[in-house]
């Protein structure tokens, strides 16, 4: 039987109905800037073994949920655990970031390439929805806050997938694109079968709303992000499941860098967008009126500032969006490892003290 939501804010933000309040939530808020994340990360010996047992995944899902009163949980897993599945033998090197043993690089590997049995490879992931899941639900069937699902676009898990690393200029990936387009499509579309058929999963294992990091999408020009990105985050959205156990499963999606875009990429169907730091509340939403929801987007590197200042840029973002339903704060990125966490505490404390005298101006709460 399905929990009941205890705080569904989060999830009535993303569907554009009134609110009290502001929710909020953070990207990577479950992360290395938490010493109990650290600690627990030690016990797991690395990065996968944290990722990859479903206890220790629940365990550090909660960790910030522990700290600050956040909307919503985000299950804690890597981008590029599906490449990962599709067997190019992902690790972690101490300083260096993800690298893959097997990049695809040639006609060759393409044609090795296909989408993998999410159960088979990916039950990992699966199993710690579920976990997480039963955590946060009380013995009377009362879950806290809802749990977010995710999954890097086809577009980002490609830049990896041939670069075989991290880049600074994506040459290896984008020479590819240009001089084979036919080889990087095929790349892409096995990318958007794999990453709906992941995030489905993870819908049926409980995630009650899922969000698509096209993380390096701003590295494409314009023309080309369309063709080669953007087409394919269509591909996946369409291919969502957009209601589980009586209830609709939201969909957000976030471009770095995407900013000029925005029109477009709420043309592929999604309840969401999520903006970085560079682009102006105010504007973006009223460019896109009702259409979507907006997620964002402090500048994370405000949370390296005394908490006046924090608090100061906090009510900034919530009055650029203004007293209107559809609106769930968040960084403009990920939070930084080196942010302390007592600052943090200062900025959730402040978006639901502002964001609630700033509702109580609007007639529709």
């Amino acid at each position: 039987m399905p929990s009941t939501l205890i705080n569904d804010t989060f999830l009535r933000a993303l569907l554009r109905e009134p609110t009290e309040y502001t929710p909020i939530w953070l990207m990577r808020q479950a992360g290395r800037y938490l010493p109990e994340y650290n600690a627990t990360r030690e016990r797991a010996g690395s990065f996968l073994g944290l990722a990859k047992n479903p206890d220790y995944a629940t365990e550090v899902t909660l960790q910030p949920l522990e700290r600050y009163p956040l909307d919503a949980a985000i299950l804690f897993s890597d981008i590029l655990t599906v490449p990962d599945a599709m067997g190019l033998g992902l690790s972690f090197a101490a300083g260096e970031g993800p690298r893959f043993a097997r990049p695809v690089r040639d006609e060759a590997d393409v044609a090795r390439l296909t989408v993998p049995d999410i159960e088979a490879t990916l039950g990992y992931v699966t199993d710690a929805v579920r976990e997480i899941r039963r955590a946060l639900t009380d013995a009377q069937g009362r879950q806290r806050v809802p749990l977010i699902g995710f999954s890097g676009s086809p577009w980002t898990l490609a830049c990896y997938m041939v670069e075989g690393a991290g880049s600074d200029d994506f040459r290896t990936v984008k020479s590819m694109l240009y001089s084979r387009p036919d080889l990087m499509h095929r790349i892409l579309e096995i990318n958007a079968q794999a990453v709906a058929a992941y995030l489905n999963a993870q819908i049926e294992a409980g995630a009650q709303a899922v969000m698509i990091f096209d993380t390096w999408g701003g590295a494409l020009a314009d023309g080309v992000f369309q063709r080669f990105s953007l087409h394919y985050t269509g591909e996946v959205v369409r291919r969502l499941r957009r209601e589980h156990d009586g209830a609709r499963v939201p969909v957000i999606t976030f471009t770095k860098g995407g900013g000029q875009w925005l029109e477009e990429i709420a043309d592929v169907g999604v309840d969401a967008i999520g903006l970085d730091w560079t682009t102006d509340l105010s504007r973006a939403r009223a460019r896109l009126g009702d259409r979507v929801a907006l997620q964002g987007n402090l500048d994370p590197s405000v949370l390296f500032a005394p908490p006046a200042t924090i608090r100061a840029e906090a009510r900034a973002v919530l009055e650029r969006f203004g007293p209107h339903p559809g609106h769930v704060f968040n960084l403009g990125h990920g939070i930084s490892q080196f942010t302390p966490p007592e600052h943090v505490a200062e900025l959730v404390d402040e978006v639901h003290r502002a964001s609630r005298a700033l509702h109580a101006q609007s007639p529709a709460t």
